[in-house]
């Protein structure tokens, strides 16, 4: 079978917000594509709930073994892919299915590009209501008018040509924060980048996000050195925008639990999902947006 799209999942112990994000995508799937699931050996029911999709064939490919960090189960799931286009489903963020196909049509239709980025919106759980917008587009502008010679973004808003990877290669297993380096190694590398101004995703922090509980000390380390490998002078991101949000969003949530001032009222929390998933959905389609390309 040869699919348009392979949607690929890396997951260890997050039960509770996989079961929201596989069931909305298994009812958004298409014949034309596929759900790669990548199991790092949890035990906390999720391996034995993947089997069970699995053997219903509501996902396609599955694989449970411990991995030795993110970026290793990561690139298992990318070797795995059978699609045309690879899109990375992060389990507790949101992602709007229309607006990634719109951007595999663009790519359809332009055979040369690499990979798309797009615009992303932002929201912690404790304040599900209250969502930012965020948009590399200026940092993307820079980028093509030479002025930089490399740009971050976050890997939650992308979507990547398979037979690009021989040439921007896999995430870096030697990073913690892998959508970091990923970024500038393929700014660096003079990729054929995209930019749609649409939202193909909503990144959500919470306490058990697992970017929050990154080592500043190591991301800053890291950091310098990724910019240094790829001349990257920094702009109002020291890491990638993604990574910052879940950062902090994730201590100022925890921060908030220790105060005991952390909101007890919350929905039940597939109803803060469903409420994401609308919103998301709703500005996109309430809205125009377009494709930049590089001339």
């Amino acid at each position: 079978m040869n699919y348009s799209i392979s949607y690929i999942v890396a997951t260890r112990n997050r039960l509770t917000f996989l079961t929201i994000a596989l069931e909305t995508l298994i009812k958004e799937i298409r014949a034309d594509e596929e759900i790669v699931v990548v199991d790092g050996d949890s035990s906390d029911g999720s391996k034995e709930y993947l089997q069970r999709l699995f053997e219903q064939r509501k996902i396609h490919q599955f694989v449970s073994a411990p991995d030795r960090n993110q970026a290793h189960a990561w690139n298992k799931a990318m070797l795995m892919a059978k699609g045309i286009f690879i899109k990375k489903i992060i389990d507790d963020d949101v992602f709007c299915y229309d607006a990634i196909r719109k951007c595999k049509q663009f790519m359809l239709q332009n055979p040369t590009i690499d990979l798309i980025i797009s615009n992303d919106l932002s929201s912690t759980l404790n304040n599900y209501k209250e969502i930012q917008k965020h948009s590399r587009l200026p940092q993307f502008q820079n980028w093509v008018d030479g002025k930089t010679p490399s740009f971050t973004f976050g890997d939650v808003h992308m979507l990547i040509r398979k037979s690009s990877l021989p040439f921007i290669g896999l995430y870096n297993t030697n990073f913690v924060m892998m959508d970091w380096e990923y970024s500038l190694r393929i700014s660096y590398l003079k990729a054929n980048i995209a930019y749609y101004t649409g939202y193909n995703a909503l990144s959500v922090a919470h306490p058990g996000t697992t970017t929050s509980k990154k080592n500043e000390r190591l991301i800053k380390s890291q950091g310098q050195r990724a910019g240094m490998l790829y001349e990257y002078k920094g702009d109002d991101a020291a890491i990638s925008l993604w990574s910052k949000i879940k950062i902090n969003g994730g201590r100022l949530l925890h921060r908030a639990k220790k105060a005991s001032h952390f909101q007890t009222d919350l929905p039940a929390i597939g109803e803060v999902y469903q409420f994401y998933y609308d919103y998301l959905s709703e500005i996109n389609g309430d809205n125009e947006f377009q494709f930049i390309q590089r001339p």
